[in-house]
């Protein structure tokens, strides 16, 4: 079976999709996964996967064949789709008039996005598709935090030194573990969802108090702390420093009554907020769990260390990072679905043609050939 092709010869059919495999450390995810494959080919594209690009997500290369991509080099492709936002090695891969999707970090001082301007290069972050009723399906940051929410929880439940379910046996009764998740966005409602699956007695908390209904609406109690900071596209506005204050000594108080805390308040182009104080953490039962998803921009614990497990005041704080690569099978899966319906946006009769009338497109679009 031919399973090479040039990629750079002229073609009648439709745009070359690339998949690449990725370099990052831990990173295990594939940007697109052989079940979604036919439907971009019955679109006609023709979808290039590098060799070993599902190896981290154990999708070996016979399964993108069989799915009827072909195995060659996906960095000379018309589109190129990858995960983790690129290093300086894969920039310098791609060439102008190129167009790469994924996530690019466009809001992180660290960002490749004036590299991929001055390479001619159009891109889209992932990150940037707005929040609007017709985007979700292309939401990756909403995909990939379920997959972050859940797997926060399973390891809360690895790492605490109680049940989390209530148990009723022969030697007597076992109360229920409590569960206060802090940020309940996407992610922080699937720890609600899972944490009252697995038996804890849970507890939601956001500045935003328009989400109270829905911590309610997984089985949760809503923590009132009586401060509103809603704010645009459905994140949180930064507080005050009168309603830093008077939030953090609210908290401060009602932490110490939780056997498990998770932590994913974000606030975009920000460090993450301090929401756990290092009183409050002295504060708790020895054997309680803090589980902080903010690590990556340090973190929402005033003890965190991001990327690391440790032991304070006999309190186990775990900070991982990139938690939805160490799921590769479905979070994969997920987020292929995502950049399929992205692709499917920019296609007019099988080639490259954004609408950037279009909201989605344009709010994505960090970069446009236009530019260089």
């Amino acid at each position: 079976m031919e399973t090479t092709q040039n990629v750079g010869d002229s073609s009648p059919r439709g745009a070359r999709v690339g998949v690449v495999r990725e370099t990052n450390a831990g990173e295990r995810r594939v940007a697109l996964v052989p079940k979604i494959i036919p439907s971009l080919v019955k679109q006609g594209l023709e979808v290039v996967v590098e060799a070993g690009a599902g190896h981290g997500a154990l999708i070996p290369d016979e399964a993108f064949v069989a799915a009827g991509a072909v195995i060659g080099d996906p960095w000379s492709a018309d589109v190129v789709v990858k995960v983790a936002p690129p290093g300086d090695a894969e920039v310098a891969k791609l060439s102008k008039g190129q167009t790469l999707i994924g996530f690019l970090a466009p809001r992180n001082a660290d960002n490749q996005i004036e590299a991929l301007k001055s390479a001619g290069v159009q891109a889209f972050a992932v990150e940037a598709i707005p929040r609007i009723s017709r985007a979700q399906v292309m939401d990756a940051l909403s995909s990939q935090a379920n997959v972050a929410g859940y797997k926060a929880v399973l390891l809360a439940a690895s790492e605490s030194t109680r049940f989390f379910p209530m148990l009723t046996t022969a030697a007597g009764t076992v109360k229920p573990a409590t569960v206060l998740v802090l940020g309940v966005g996407v992610a922080g409602l699937q720890a609600l969802a899972t944490a009252k699956r697995l038996g804890g007695r849970t507890t939601g908390y956001d500045v935003r108090p328009e989400v109270a209904d829905q911590v309610r609406s997984v089985g949760a109690q809503w923590l009132d702390l009586g401060i509103d900071a809603a704010g645009e596209g459905g994140y949180a506005r930064e507080l005050t420093d009168d309603e830093k204050a008077q939030q953090q000594q609210a908290l401060e108080d009602a932490i110490k009554g939780f056997d498990v805390v998770i932590t994913t308040a974000l606030v975009p182009g920000r460090p993450a907020p301090r929401l756990v104080t290092a009183a409050a953490v002295e504060g708790m039962k020895p054997g309680s769990v803090i589980v902080d998803l903010a690590g990556e921009t340090g973190g929402n614990c005033e003890l965190t260390e991001p990327g690391q497990t440790v032991v304070k005041h006999d309190v186990t704080i775990a900070s991982p990072l990139n938690l939805p690569a160490t799921m590769p099978e479905h979070a994969s899966e997920l987020y292929s679905k995502n950049i399929a319906a992205l692709l499917e946006l920019m296609l007019v009769d099988g080639k490259l043609a954004p609408d950037f009338g279009d909201q989605v497109l344009a709010d994505s679009c960090v970069t446009r050939e236009v530019d260089a």
